[in-house]
């Protein structure tokens, strides 16, 4: 009973859903990547000592908002500027010329969330955070204002992502519940004599039903399995494109290395989907 249109159009439906499963977790890595490369530094005076700082980033470690804080001394930052700077003669000229380091030690922060790093700098601001054993204040400056902008744009890339992913999704799952209802029904009418001869013989409603419902069942399957197939050499394709202009994220890598999730997802969902339409359509056109 399980019709090829019935199957076709869980296909279509599926194949959707699957592609926006997967360009969601394409864009999550896009967005994991870009929240690894932003961070707030907090730089520090020339005259503070590494006791005072390491006491501080003891301090910002605690905050339970922080991934990590990583600390450069001021050799190593002056190690840093020069290599940054190597081709520039006139500034490495400038450097030797000073007989002390005019760079103070930096410590890079990075929260869990972009939204979070507003409350880390406010946190450096606050009265005693950032004072040395003598009193005075250790820090020199924080470029959390300067990267601000870019927080506050990738904080809302973030959520509109989320919440786009999950409406288009939503979207699709209706369309193929009322696709597939419409299919279920049309199988029903052209088994109108056989249900006829069921209820003449006394055949209860469940024994009437459930040939439609598993049909729905193995449609949504079968076809959950042609898209994780049809998938394969798609993702090969997309993946060595993608992974040329985003960083090396391949789209092929994560398909293989998440098949068994998306597995479990994809024939979940056709199941699902599958299961729902023929319920609603033999209670709906069936009347038992």
């Amino acid at each position: 009973m399980t019709s090829l249109s019935a199957v076709l159009v869980m296909f279509i439906s599926l194949f959707i859903v699957t592609s926006l499963v997967l360009g969601s977790a394409l864009s999550q890595s896009i967005i994991d990547m870009l929240k690894e490369k932003v961070d707030i530094n907090v730089y520090f005076k020339t005259n503070v000592t590494e006791e005072d700082i390491l006491a501080l980033q003891e301090k910002i470690s605690t905050l339970p908002e922080v991934k990590d804080v990583s600390y450069t001394s001021k050799e190593e930052a002056l190690e840093g500027f020069k290599e940054r700077h190597k081709d520039n003669s006139l500034i490495l000229s400038s450097l030797d010329e000073l007989k002390d380091n005019p760079l103070g030690a930096v410590l890079s922060i990075k929260a869990k969330e972009p939204s979070q790093y507003e409350g880390i700098a406010k946190f450096l601001e606050e009265d005693g955070v950032s004072i040395s054993s003598d009193g005075s204040g250790i820090i020199d400056k924080v470029n959390f204002y300067q990267n601000k902008l870019v927080i506050d744009r990738l904080s809302k890339l973030i959520a509109a992502t989320e919440k786009i992913g999950f409406s288009i999704s939503l979207v699709f799952a209706i369309i193929a519940i009322i696709v597939t209802l419409n299919t279920m029904q049309l199988a029903i009418y052209t088994s109108r004599e056989e249900i006829s001869v069921m209820r003449l013989v006394g055949a209860g409603n469940w024994y009437i039903r459930g040939p439609f419902i598993v049909s729905g069942i193995m449609s949504g399957f079968l076809a959950s399995l042609l898209v994780l197939i049809v998938f394969y050499p798609i993702t090969i394709w997309v993946g060595s494109r993608t992974a040329d202009f985003l960083a090396g994220i391949n789209l092929f890598n994560y398909y293989t290395q998440n098949f068994f999730e998306i597995a479990i997802i994809t024939m979940g969902v056709g199941i699902l989907l599958g299961g729902i339409s023929a319920l609603l359509s033999v209670r709906r056109y069936l009347h038992i």
